[in-house]
């Protein structure tokens, strides 16, 4: 008997540290560029580092990286490196503020925008490869509905749609979202209105995006946060430095900060969800 309890015991432990061992994905896109996606991601990055957060940020914007840029980082080695075979996704890491981590893309080169699917897959499948324990990754993903796109985004756990008070930004969200509910079966997304001039501003963005999709695709979309128009964004930009740690106390960044409180609370899934996902062995926990 007592043999047996041991071993419950130890399927317990052993759940428990699957459990503890989760990583929350959330990949943050929003079907145009311009939108402000990259800012949302390393802001929000941040703001969860300054929760106590182990935060890993995926460039996945292939072709056009500029997240080590935005951040003012040397980067030695970048994911062109990783795909020539020539080092681990564990080589390219880089650290940044507030302890996160980045994993660099390259900019100007034409075949890392030209992967194919199963690329794209290997890729996903080399983060559960990685070493270090991370309770967080955010992925920023490319604009447009690319191939590249569709993967990053269906292999996370929370898509996040940024969206701004422009014409084209809607239409080309919904788009993204479109193909992601009917080709893919995702039917939950995340919503932020950024670069809008008041709450009101933020609300009928939302609206707009809401009645489309209310009318033509079965998806449940949540507005998760409305960031004002700051000039202290561009300011940041210049310093090479995130809103939340160059100006804390300015309006976009405790909305940001706001943002990693309720991201926070974003549940993981006990279980995979059936396709290729970030961090999917994770997902799968040993059976008592």
């Amino acid at each position: 008997m007592n043999n047996i309890n041991q071993l419950g015991d130890q399927a317990n432990g052993l759940r428990k540290m699957k459990s503890e061992d989760k990583v929350k994905v959330i990949a943050v896109t929003g079907g145009k560029g311009g939108v402000g996606k990259s800012n949302v991601s390393l802001n929000l990055a941040i703001s969860l580092a300054q929760k106590g957060k182990r935060v890993l940020v995926f460039d996945a914007d292939l072709g056009l990286a500029n997240l080590d840029v935005m951040l003012g980082l040397r980067v030695h080695k970048n994911l062109s490196h990783l795909l020539a075979g020539e080092c681990e996704l564990q080589d390219i890491l880089v650290k940044g503020p507030h302890g996160i981590t980045i994993v660099p893309a390259t900019s100007g080169t034409k075949n890392m925008v030209e992967l194919t699917p199963n690329e794209h897959a290997g890729l996903i499948r080399a983060f559960s490869e990685l070493e270090q324990q991370f309770d967080v990754l955010i992925v920023d993903t490319a604009a447009g509905i690319s191939d590249m796109v569709l993967s990053f985004s269906r292999a996370a756990q929370d898509v996040l749609v940024v969206v701004c008070d422009e014409p084209t930004s809607i239409t080309d969200a919904y788009a993204l979202i479109k193909v992601l509910n009917r080709e893919y079966g995702l039917f939950r997304f995340k919503v932020v209105a950024n670069m809008v001039r008041s709450l009101r501003e933020g609300q009928e963005l939302f609206a707009k995006l809401s009645k489309v999709t209310d009318r033509f695709l079965d998806v449940a979309i949540e507005l998760v946060a409305i960031i004002p128009f700051d000039e202290n964004v561009r300011k940041s930009v210049r310093k090479q430095k995130t809103i939340v740690e160059a100006f804390p106390k300015s309006p976009a960044a405790i909305a940001f900060k706001t943002l990693a409180t309720r991201a926070s609370t974003w549940p993981v899934p006990d279980t995979a969800g059936g396709h290729l996902e970030f961090f999917i062995e994770q997902l799968i926990l040993p059976e008592a």
